[in-house]
């Protein structure tokens, strides 16, 4: 199962693919490459590597930063950089392996968002708003490749303990399980800390129930300063 990834919240993205020495515990070869997301030329070489190797069976799009801080007390420059990782890089990634999936019939895209996509209140906005593009983009790709073979998960972790982010949360080998087991289940959205996924359902159900009432011809009466045309 090759793997392009890295841990939550590193801009350092690691790429293995099933050429080089036998991995000690599967049996399987690795190739490890090593790029920063942010810069384009190492950007550029990952999504190279994902075109051309044939045997890529998934992607997992894992590399990110995060924001805690309000917009008053947050530097734009670095707001900019974190969308460049965030939303730019995954997406050119996607772009790379999604059209090699298609044609081939198989393969999944695995993308790791926040409950911060659904809950953009709790820290920094711009934050929020990448995991949301996230999700939204996520849910658009499983629409149009459900029929090609490519199958396509969401997870949307809450704090999670990790190297990188020294706090209280859950553990990152039971997220990372918790993911799996989603996948495994044939979940499009996979919310580890969420109790009952009935409540998700409900919410999707809302959205959903919307949508035909999004593109009507004239403004809703609440809106109307004049009775609309006929």
């Amino acid at each position: 199962m090759p793997d392009f990834s890295s841990h939550p919240g590193n801009k350092r993205n690691v790429a293995s693919s099933q050429r080089g020495g036998p991995h000690y515990r599967t049996g399987r070869g690795i190739e490890v490459l090593q790029a920063d997301l942010s810069n384009k030329e190492d950007l550029a070489r990952i999504e190279t590597a994902l075109k051309q190797d044939a045997s890529l069976t998934m992607l997992v799009n894992n590399a990110g930063v995060a924001a805690a801080a309000p917009l008053l007390q947050s530097n734009v420059d670095l707001m900019e950089e974190m969308i460049k990782l965030n939303v730019v890089a995954l997406m050119r990634l996607i772009y790379a392996a999604a059209p090699v999936f298609a044609a081939r019939g198989h393969g999944a895209i695995i993308n790791i968002s926040s409950v911060t996509a659904i809950a953009p209140e709790m820290l920094n906005g711009v934050y929020g708003g990448t995991e949301a593009f996230v999700l939204a983009f996520s849910q658009s790709l499983h629409h149009e490749f459900a029929d090609k073979g490519v199958r396509v998960q969401v997870v949307l972790p809450g704090a999670t303990s990790t190297a990188f982010r020294d706090a209280a949360g859950m553990p990152v080998g039971e997220m990372v399980d918790a993911a799996l087991a989603g996948l495994d289940l044939g979940e499009l959205v996979t919310i580890p800390s969420l109790p009952h996924m009935a409540d998700w359902d409900a919410l999707e159900a809302a959205r959903r129930k919307l949508t035909p009432h999004l593109f009507r011809a004239h403004p809703a009466a609440r809106y109307r300063t004049r009775p609309a045309d006929a």
